[in-house]
């Protein structure tokens, strides 16, 4: 095999042993984990936003913008349960460039995988223990989930992921609700498969062992709009295509019908100055039709302290080096926004 093997990272009990949470923290991500499951099974008629920065590439910065959001939450706490986004991995299309948080704690160094694991444990926990918050990752690797399983709120399973059996098979183990987004070439039938894979249980290996899974209700859609043969973006969160998919969900056997869109990527053509445009019109097709706002569960939006993106090394604080990313007063202008159309 073409390949050095440089260490043998730890498991993932141990680092949990080297990092336990308090029961304070483990009371407030079973508290907050609830509130997500009575949202995506429409207990409760708060709608969900997952908002933060495209990729978590400065711990400080990421929970200046945390703590940003506790404050803007306390207003908004009867309608709008903010779901923070510590992205700590980061999908290249190419395989170039900053691939997160866990390979590049520092984005200016080498890549270090064992901090990396470490400082993603700390962040997460910070973000619990300073702002209460529980937060939302992709599993983007699903052998690096057990590292940080016990912290998350929300989990999320990327465009080019969602055909993969091991992410399927890895969302249908996880506690908190999963969202499985529709691929890159906008078929939102795999989305679906993927969907009911998730809601279901299974036996397969995962990390050396035989595991069982008992299937996860809370798993839902995410749409994230698509790519057509000529590279060109096309949206998918218009009235037609949430009609469409509430008559998917309405044809299966699925539990929890829902959807979370996606205000970003192929939604907005990476323009994230649309975002709050495009949430406001999902929000007017759910006033208009009682089914697609029974199915809509929310907003994923990405957003941080500055507008835009920079460069690796660029030195402008709380400014994306992946994906351009919603500033923050632009960003707490949105949220009340949507807040009074709720």
């Amino acid at each position: 095999m073409n390949m050095e093997f440089k260490r043998k990272l730890p498991q993932p009990s141990e680092v949990k042993e080297m990092f336990p949470l308090t029961e304070g923290m483990k009371e407030t991500v079973k508290q907050k984990t609830e509130e997500l499951q009575d949202i995506f099974s429409n207990r409760s008629d708060k709608l969900v936003l997952i908002i933060g920065p495209c990729s978590a590439d400065n711990e400080k910065s990421v929970l200046d913008y945390i703590s940003r959001l506790a404050a803007v939450q306390e207003k908004v706490k009867d309608r709008v349960m903010i779901v923070p986004r510590v992205y700590t991995n980061k999908p290249r299309t190419t395989g170039e460039g900053y691939k997160g948080f866990v390979h590049q704690p520092d984005p200016d160094e080498s890549p270090d995988l064992f901090k990396g694991i470490i400082f993603t444990r700390e962040m997460h926990m910070s973000a619990i223990k300073e702002a209460g918050s529980v937060c939302a990752d992709e599993l983007l690797y699903p052998e690096n989930y057990k590292y940080i399983d016990d912290l998350l709120g929300y989990v999320a399973i990327g465009a080019r992921s969602v055909e993969d059996q091991q992410h399927r098979m890895t969302a249908s183990a996880a506690d908190c609700p999963v969202g499985m987004k529709n691929p890159t070439s906008g078929d939102l039938s795999v989305m679906m498969n993927a969907i009911t894979a998730a809601q279901h249980e299974h036996d397969f290996i995962y990390r050396g062992w035989e595991g069982h899974s008992n299937g996860n209700p809370y798993a839902h859609a995410i749409l994230r709009g698509y790519v057509n043969r000529q590279g060109v973006s096309h949206p998918n969160y218009h009235y037609e295509t949430l009609l469409y998919l509430s008559e998917l969900y309405k044809n299966s056997d699925l539990v929890n019908p829902g959807v979370i869109i996606d205000c970003n990527h192929a939604n907005s053509g990476k323009d994230p100055m649309q975002q709050p445009r495009i949430m406001k019109d999902v929000l007017l097709s759910c006033r208009y039709n009682e089914d697609i706002k029974k199915l809509v569960r929310g907003f994923m939006v990405e957003s941080y302290i500055e507008d835009g993106k920079q460069p690796v090394g660029g030195g402008v604080y709380g400014k994306s080096i992946t994906d351009a990313c919603l500033g923050w007063d632009k960003t707490e202008k949105m949220i009340y926004e949507i807040a009074e159309m709720i």
